[in-house]
């Protein structure tokens, strides 16, 4: 006990030190751990050599860590996805895993035989890393963008993937069609049963105990480990029974606050699952390395292939295809679990399994720079894809008019420069005041949907990327009386306000040029640059906030509220 209390110290006081540098040197903290795991363990130091101390502490991040996983995943979601996120799901984890046989059963990995290596890296090189890919799209403020909703919803039917997988995997050595209907069977029981008592009898529990904080986190807590361990009588596993709990309770009505209560918990222990992982990792050999490399190369080129392939199929362009494709490129810390499950059954080989970890520190690293730079290899690899016979939806789709070789014409007297939520209101706007203006309007923007819906309804539009001078100069902007420039600069890709109020001011020196300013410091410098006038949009909010705290004191709210759900109900946005 002693000994286990002196392991788990070293763990927290090594992980907090190499995550410090890794935070200062903007790396993943999971590689953090990872080799704060190998420093002290058997294969490093040695300091934690203990192979029981090892188990419980790995065992327990790992039931922590799948409860949270099922914790964050929202059903209502996957029901809601739309059929462009489950056709890439679909064709990214169906021809991930026949490529990922087709490989690693041709390299010389087993396939059967009770030894199942192939099959358990095939499907670990078909799972992203959701902590790695939310927390680079959350700096780059790209979660909500569609690129960013795309591989969101990709990673939730991966996730899915992965608890089936779980489920069968315990009966992978005796394969028939029985044993995997049982196991599933099993599983159905526990789902049902679980969900069940999260939606009729924990509702009125956590209701009794929400003032006391410590009762809902022990009672998240006492869910999780009761799961798990009916999970276990039920000869499926008690990963797989945290995994169910944590769904369960994601559809009922204080998930927020379990996970809230839940989350301290949870990194103290995912930590130690890391840790301990770490400790299990050799020093490489060549053969290791070399399997690592492969795997990793094996990974990124698969989720290029069948991310990009489907998507680009259902015709989402080139840019929308690639950027989900480069933001899955990693293994998941789902895959290392799944990777362990299979360790402990004896179906892969330690080797394999150091070599999938190895894979997994490389990837993360490279795919960390690469989503930070999405936006600059995207721009680079256009116009390769273009060349060899790739087409981009600025390709012809019958609008050409004039002979313009991007086969949408020049821009028209007024020009809005990308398409976000304010240049949807400012249509559905003029479509209520002034419909006969629209035809005078001309949108640029390579949102493949605001693309498809704009044109559906008779809107000019031209598929470009704003930020690039050639966009500019074909779309015909130089002959353009009034540019709109509605996109904050949080949310434009490779541009500024700035930087296009210059280029545009360069193509047209007589236009009007309107921009929209971030930081009240940004106005002078708009106007600087040759802006006409510069939209603050926290003045406008401002505003609006004002009068309804006058209506609120007046006694006018609810007539407020009328009027402005008149006034919804009357648009018709392109983006809701």
């Amino acid at each position: 006990m002693h000994e286990l209390i002196r392991d788990i110290t070293l763990c927290i006081l090594f992980a907090w030190m190499l995550g410090l540098l890794a935070h200062f040197s903007r790396q993943p903290l999971i590689l953090a751990y990872l080799i704060a795991g190998f420093c002290i363990g058997p294969f490093g130091a040695g300091w934690v050599h203990s192979q029981e101390s090892i188990g419980v502490i790995s065992e327990l991040g790992l039931i922590f860590m799948l409860f949270m996983i099922g914790l964050e995943i929202d059903l209502k979601k996957i029901v809601r996805a739309g059929k462009v996120i489950l056709f890439a799901a679909g064709g990214q984890l169906l021809g991930g895993c026949l490529l990922g046989v087709l490989f690693f059963v041709g390299i010389g990995l087993s396939l059967g035989g009770g030894q199942f290596d192939a099959v358990y890296l095939c499907v670990a090189c078909a799972l992203s890393s959701t902590v790695i890919i939310v927390k680079v799209l959350y700096e780059k403020r790209e979660l909500d963008t569609l690129p960013g909703r795309i591989t969101l919803g990709v990673l939730v039917l991966q996730d899915i993937f992965a608890i089936l997988f779980l489920a069968v995997q315990p009966s992978l050595a005796n394969l028939q069609a029985s044993v995997i209907l049982l196991s599933i069977g099993r599983v159905a029981v526990l789902v049902a049963a679980a969900l069940l008592i999260s939606r009729y009898v924990l509702p009125r529990l956590f209701h009794q105990i929400a003032r006391r904080p410590e009762l809902i986190l022990l009672g998240a807590l006492a869910w999780c480990f009761l799961v798990a361990e009916t999970a276990e009588r039920l000869s499926l596993s008690r990963e797989m029974g945290a995994l169910i709990a944590g769904v369960s309770l994601s559809t009922f009505p204080y998930a927020l606050d379990v996970t809230a209560k839940v989350t301290t918990l949870r990194d103290f222990f995912i930590t130690l699952f890391f840790v301990a992982l770490g400790m299990t990792i050799p020093v490489p050999g060549l053969s290791v390395i070399g399997l690592a490399l492969m795997i990793a190369a094996f990974t990124v080129v698969s989720r290029l292939v069948t991310t990009f392939t489907p998507l680009y199929l259902m015709k989402q362009g080139l840019r929308a295809s690639l950027l989900p494709a480069l933001n899955l490129a990693q293994i998941s810390e789902f895959s290392l679990v799944v990777i362990q499950t299979g360790v402990a059954d004896h179906h892969i080989a330690a080797q394999t399994a150091n070599a999938a970890s190895f894979a997994f520190v490389v990837l993360a690293v490279l795919s960390t720079f690469a989503m930070s730079r999405s936006d600059e290899i995207t721009r680079w690899a256009i116009g390769p894809l273009k060349r060899i016979g790739l087409r981009d939806l600025d390709h012809g789709n019958g609008h050409a008019e004039e002979g313009h070789e991007g086969g949408h014409g020049e821009a028209r007297r007024i020009v809005i420069l990308g398409f976000f939520r304010a240049a949807s209101a400012l249509l559905a706007e003029i479509e209520r005041q002034a419909p006969v203006l629209l035809e005078q309007i001309t949108v640029v923007d390579f949102n493949p949907n605001v693309y498809q819906t704009l044109l559906s309804r008779g809107l000019h539009v031209i598929y470009g990327d704003i930020s690039s001078a050639d966009t500019l100069l074909h779309a015909g902007v130089g002959k353009s009386e009034m540019i709109i420039l509605s996109v904050p600069d949080s949310l434009l890709k490779g541009a500024s306000n700035e930087k296009l109020v210059r280029h545009v001011r360069a193509l047209n020196p007589t236009a009007l040029i309107v921009a929209t300013a971030d930081l009240l410091s940004d106005v002078d410098e708009l106007y600087a640059a040759g802006a006409s006038y510069v939209t603050v949009t926290r003045l406008s909010d401002a505003h609006e906030l004002f009068t309804v705290i006058e209506a609120a004191q007046a006694g006018l709210l609810t007539d407020k509220r009328a009027e402005l759900d008149q006034r919804l109900g009357e648009r018709r946005e392109v983006l809701p």
